[in-house]
């Protein structure tokens, strides 16, 4: 397994209302797939450039290339983000093989969504915004295509402003290879302000993540973030013992 250490892009720094949440070990479960239309956004004719997405000034409102710009086949098949410091696993999940053809009615198949697996809620206890170091493993194959100069842009807003960016390089996979990475997200300090507005808004902060082979865009996933788990639950039964 190979491990990459990304480049963090300049941001602004974020000051927004007080404290933070004494969160304990983080969760993260994922959700079902948003149903998301393929969209291209100005300033963008013809193919997207890693240039085009560093420009970027908040999310996108929908997907910058169609599912079947993916002519490499490249296909993750899991996915575990883990704190460095404590060696804890805070979020993992594989994807499932898929059912045989004649365990779904034809209709279904035709009624699928194009953009599934596109999209990925977590949700995250307060003290995860306190970590500063997570390795997240990926695993991914392959298919008949050699991929030259793959490579991974992640953008992170909160509402419209841009947290950080995060640059990965894969380099090189041979056709037909099952390939394991882990990344390497060294995270900004936030202020207690900034943490409490992420905390007390869920899923307003957002990402976009952007893959490359020899500088074209081929993939774009979306995910979105909640940091309050478990403070709903304990609210509740705060005012419960009253």
């Amino acid at each position: 397994m190979s491990t990459v250490h990304g480049s963090v892009g300049s941001h602004s720094s974020v000051v927004l209302s007080t404290s933070s949440d004494d969160g304990g070990t983080s969760d993260a479960t994922s959700a079902s797939d948003k149903k998301q239309e393929f969209r291209t956004e100005p300033p963008f004719d013809g193919d997207v450039s890693p240039q085009d997405v560093l420009r970027l000034q908040r999310i996108t409102d929908g997907y910058l290339c169609c599912p079947d710009a993916n002519v490499y086949e490249i296909d993750f098949t899991r996915f575990c983000i883990r704190d460095l410091e404590s060696g804890t696993v805070l979020f993992e999940i594989a994807k499932p093989h898929p059912p045989e053809l004649c365990d779904s009615p034809s209709e279904d198949i035709n009624e699928m969504d194009p953009n599934a697996g596109r999209f990925v809620r977590y949700q995250f206890t307060p003290h995860f915004l306190k970590l500063r170091t997570v390795g997240a493993t990926v695993e991914f194959v392959v298919g008949e295509k050699p991929v030259n100069n793959f490579r991974m842009i992640e953008r992170h807003f909160f509402r419209d402003r841009l947290l950080k960016t995060f640059d990965f390089e894969f380099g090189f996979c041979i056709p037909y290879s099952k390939n394991t990475c882990e990344h390497i997200y060294d995270f900004p300090a936030l202020s207690s302000e900034a943490m409490e507005e992420m905390i007390n808004h869920p899923f307003e902060t957002r990402s976009d993540s952007f893959y490359f082979v020899d500088n074209r865009l081929i993939m774009h996933n979306k995910a979105d973030y909640a940091y309050n788990g478990g403070t709903i639950q304990s609210n509740t039964n705060s005012d419960d013992s009253k």
